[in-house]
């Protein structure tokens, strides 16, 4: 008879790694099913039935926090603002903290804000705690609350007036809608073109290029067509858009004779000037100048009488 045929260490080595896998992954789902059994007898589930929430500005907004107890004792509810600097309370000991006060009120575990403003935007976080026969549970769950906000009036920069051939950016902006605006520019009533080179007529290129998400209009060159009365519009489907006041912009041509005609006849007053400096230098009127300068100077030294005089006129 022959005898056994002997394992290989590698491989009996490896046949107790799987045993001892396979026991973890046994042990994984035994406690799994217990904490289950567990929520489901003792502890508390908490969910929420919107994560995202939006508002309009000045109108309500409910913020869900639903919870699923069983056998526990002195449940306690928490809303807390989550914030990138910290975390602060919106509801605590049964109490509404801050300005939350007088417009906010609880159904069950969810809140129902009144009044919405645009700086309660954010995160908040709903917790639940209770004392179960197993000990002391807990679970939370979080709302986003986003606020709509109109826009607001938008400034324009339009310059009063432009050299044609140059380059011109008119600016318009507003900084209090959400989500953010987007812009439209309008010339002399009429809307401009968000794209004009599709658009190309008899006129030939459009020079202009407007940004609607930075309310931009950028002339690359300004052209005497571009004269016009300007004023952006600001909206973002939440209320009427805005618009700001009308301003005209004024495009003049480069007057290049009269440029030339100044610089002419200023190079001649200077070298007018010039030429008379030194025909004067030359006729010798500067150094007779001079000359009856020293002669006109007063004397400052006195003979020995005269001050012998003023000394005993002193005694």
């Amino acid at each position: 008879m022959r005898g056994a045929t002997p394992v290989s260490p590698c491989l009996w080595t490896a046949a107790v790694a799987v045993k001892m896998a396979r026991r973890r992954v046994l042990l994984l789902f035994l406690a799994f099913l217990g904490s289950l059994y567990y929520q489901k007898a003792y502890g508390i589930d908490v969910y929420t039935e919107k994560e995202h929430v939006t508002a309009r500005e000045f109108e309500e907004a409910i913020l869900s926090c639903i919870h699923k107890a069983k056998k526990v004792t002195n449940l306690r509810i928490e809303w807390k603002k989550v914030r990138s600097s910290g975390v602060s309370f919106v509801y605590y000991n049964r109490t509404f903290v801050g300005n939350f006060t007088g417009r906010a009120e609880m159904w069950n575990s969810s809140i129902r804000l009144r009044n919405v403003t645009r700086h309660d935007a954010g995160r908040y976080r709903c917790e639940i705690s209770a004392a179960t026969e197993q000990g002391q549970d807990a679970a939370e769950t979080e709302v986003s609350l986003s606020v709509l906000v109109p826009p607001a009036l938008p400034v324009c920069v339009v310059p009063s007036s432009a050299m044609s051939g140059t380059v011109i950016e008119l600016r318009c902006k507003e900084n209090e809608g959400f989500p953010a605006s987007k812009y439209k520019w309008y010339r002399n009533g009429i809307a401009l073109l968000e794209n004009p080179d599709s658009r190309r007529g008899k006129k030939g290129r459009v020079s202009y290029t407007m940004n609607t998400m930075t309310g931009t209009l950028l002339f690359n060159p300004v052209s005497n067509n571009d004269t016009g009365e300007y004023y952006c519009e600001a909206g973002n489907g939440i209320g009427p858009p805005r618009k700001c006041p009308v301003k005209r912009m004024q495009v003049d041509d480069l007057n290049v004779g009269g440029i030339i005609a100044a610089v002419v006849i200023v190079s001649l007053i200077i070298a007018s000037c010039g030429l008379g400096v030194y025909y004067a230098q030359t006729k010798g009127y500067f150094s007779k100048r001079n000359s009856s300068m020293k002669n006109s100077k007063p004397s400052t030294t006195q003979n020995e009488n005269d001050f012998k005089h003023t000394k005993s006129f002193i005694i």
